[in-house]
């Protein structure tokens, strides 16, 4: 098993940059379906979600061409619905997107259940709902959701009874080509909801409204392609702003967008962080004495669920008592048992856990159960004294492009053990070498 392993205690300064974000590249990988083209998104990271979603649409008849590590064309016109990878789509969380998008352009769709980290219950039942709003009809059937449009896809109006950004992805993607408006009420309002509706409308779509709690879809006959890239990563901007944060130094991040981080950037100025702006850079200054502080997670522009592990690492090393309160999924904690390892005290009480600052923290044999508390526990071996082991890294890979690269850029000592290739590093070996 591959692992990597961190010496703390150093601090961290230079300069990161921040790549594209997979949050957002996913629903637009998708939406290439509807085209029926060819597009060439840029800025895409390359981590295995990505490689893995560009392979369940070539296996479907897509031609792929990666021009870079971080720049695809994709040509959907020979695209065969209903041919998705089982496999493949049941190892992520991003294929439930080709639902939308298959329904929206062929009127059909068969589709494994997503994957994803096991941080509680994901349902699909609110991205059902919406297309089945919307005319379609859709059943589960040996692992698979399979659906159809006995007639056509006719604009209606679609409200959520909680945010949900998935659920919010797929209703926009299965109306695009509907007939008539569709109007979506308690949409979500992330940054990557918004870069979806720029890419569709410069296919020809008309999405109005994206990054507010209504969006207004009026349906189009047919899309075409375009070319698009696709905004920096907020959650990788912030997971590096926290490991700054807890081992002190400066650090400037470079191709952000400091208004996608403002609810970030406010918890860690009320740590005693500095946190300086430019149009597209951050700049975070610690000397790694730090404030508890009480945070709750929410739908944008609240305080993102994947960021909370993150801040539960760094509450460790405060001087007092912090507090998280997480209200999107019910198995975000997870972490909390890698962190204790390492000497953290901490209470858990349903969703609200308290972190007892001032703890000695020390390097301990770690694994990582999904993306975001991999990152948690990198940045806690990272501000501990000693060497710490974090085995099952290929959940961090999933979201992370060149962690090991970047960290070590800024001074941190890092270093990946490989024991055999991962799925992750034989996608990127075949896709780009």
């Amino acid at each position: 098993m591959n692992s990597l392993h961190i010496r703390g205690g150093q601090q961290l300064n230079g300069t990161i940059t921040i790549s594209g974000m997979k949050n957002a590249a996913l629903p637009i990988i998708y939406a290439t379906v509807l085209t029926g083209a060819s597009c060439t998104i840029d800025n895409i990271p390359y981590v295995s979600d990505i490689l893995k979603s560009l392979d369940i649409l070539e296996g479907m008849g897509a031609t792929v061409t990666m021009h870079t590590r971080n720049s695809v064309t994709i040509d959907t016109s020979n695209l065969v619905p209903c041919t998705s990878s089982y496999n493949l789509a049941n190892e992520i969380r991003g294929s439930s997107y080709l639902i939308g998008a298959e329904i929206g352009r062929f009127g059909k769709t068969r589709v494994a259940r997503p994957g994803g980290c096991s941080i509680g219950g994901r349902p699909i039942d609110l991205h059902i709902k919406a297309m089945e709003a919307l005319g379609a009809e859709l059943v589960t059937e040996n692992g698979c959701v399979v659906g159809s449009v006995p007639d056509r896809l006719v604009g209606t109006t679609i409200n959520f009874d909680k945010v949900s950004v998935g659920a919010t992805v797929n209703a926009i993607l299965a109306s695009v080509m509907a007939e008539g408006t569709t109007v979506i009420e308690n949409a979500a309002r992330e940054p990557h909801i918004v870069d979806l509706a720029v890419f569709l409308n410069r296919c020809g779509a008309s999405v109005l409204g994206a990054g507010t709690s209504t969006i207004r879809v009026r349906g189009v006959a047919s899309l075409h392609g375009c070319n698009h890239s696709v905004i920096p990563d907020m959650i990788e901007a912030g997971t590096y702003m926290v490991a700054v944060a807890a081992t002190g130094g400066r650090v400037t991040l470079r191709n952000v967008i400091p208004k996608h981080m403002e609810s970030v950037s406010i918890k860690l100025r009320e740590m005693g962080v500095i946190v300086e702006e430019t149009d597209d850079t951050l700049t975070v200054i610690s000397d790694g004495n730090l404030k508890p502080v009480k945070l709750e997670t929410a739908p944008y522009p609240g305080f993102p669920t994947d960021m909370q592990p993150q801040f539960g690492a760094l509450l460790c090393f405060t001087k007092g008592v912090g507090t998280v309160k997480e209200t999107i999924f019910e198995s975000r904690f997870r972490y909390v048992d890698e962190l204790c390892k390492m000497g953290a005290e901490i209470d858990v009480s349903g969703n609200v856990a308290l972190f007892h600052g001032g703890a000695r923290m020390t390097g301990a044999p770690l694994e990582s159960t999904d993306l975001r508390a991999g990152a948690a526990l990198v940045i806690a071996a990272l501000a501990s004294k000693g060497e710490s082991v974090i085995t099952n890294i290929e959940t961090i890979e999933r979201g992370y492009y060149n962690i090991v690269g970047k960290l070590t850029s800024v001074g941190a000592v890092i270093e990946k053990e490989e024991k055999k290739e991962t799925s992750s590093d034989e996608l990127c070996r075949r896709r780009f070498g």
